[in-house]
């Protein structure tokens, strides 16, 4: 089970997608069903039956939303924090074998879908990182090889 933990921004997100999915979707996705339904037989209506099918994809994900949102804790980062890699923070590296770049953001399960700057405080390369500082080298183990990074910047968004 992912750690359950999300930043302000991440939160508001899902909170919004929520939002837009009961007010907006679900009750023009019912609609359609419901004008779908009254044509008379169903077993043969082609609309129908895909709208209904949105509809319950729709409702397993505003199920899952509600269940969710109530598991969260929102972390915001304190000031003490500053200076140390901790959740939320946003990390500049250098991989020391390859001069590869990456700049991520250590944040919850719900937040790193559709991301590709981000990484879920439970993966492999965020535990190493956790606590650390600038300058500092850390290997990051996973079963298929081991890299080696530096830690060039650590940041925290303003916005919290």
């Amino acid at each position: 089970m992912p750690t359950p933990l999300i930043t302000p921004k991440g939160h508001q997100q899902l909170k919004d997608e929520l939002h837009y999915l009961w007010r907006e979707v679900r009750p023009e996705i019912t609609e359609k069903v419901s004008w779908a339904a009254s044509l008379g037989d169903r077993s043969e209506n082609a609309d129908y039956k895909e709208n209904k099918a949105k509809l319950r994809q729709i409702d397993k994900r505003i199920r899952y939303l509600q269940k969710r949102l109530d598991q969260l804790k929102v972390i915001t980062p304190a000031p003490v924090q500053f200076g140390q890699v901790f959740f939320g923070a946003w990390v500049s590296l250098t991989n020391l074998d390859t001069d590869e770049r990456l700049k991520v953001q250590i944040v919850g399960y719900d937040e790193i879908f559709e991301r590709k700057d981000a990484i879920s405080i439970d993966s492999p390369m965020a535990r190493v990182l956790l606590k650390k500082q600038v300058d500092d080298e850390v290997t990051v183990k996973t079963a298929t090889k081991e890299t080696h990074w530096l830690i060039e910047e650590i940041n925290y968004d303003k916005s919290y």
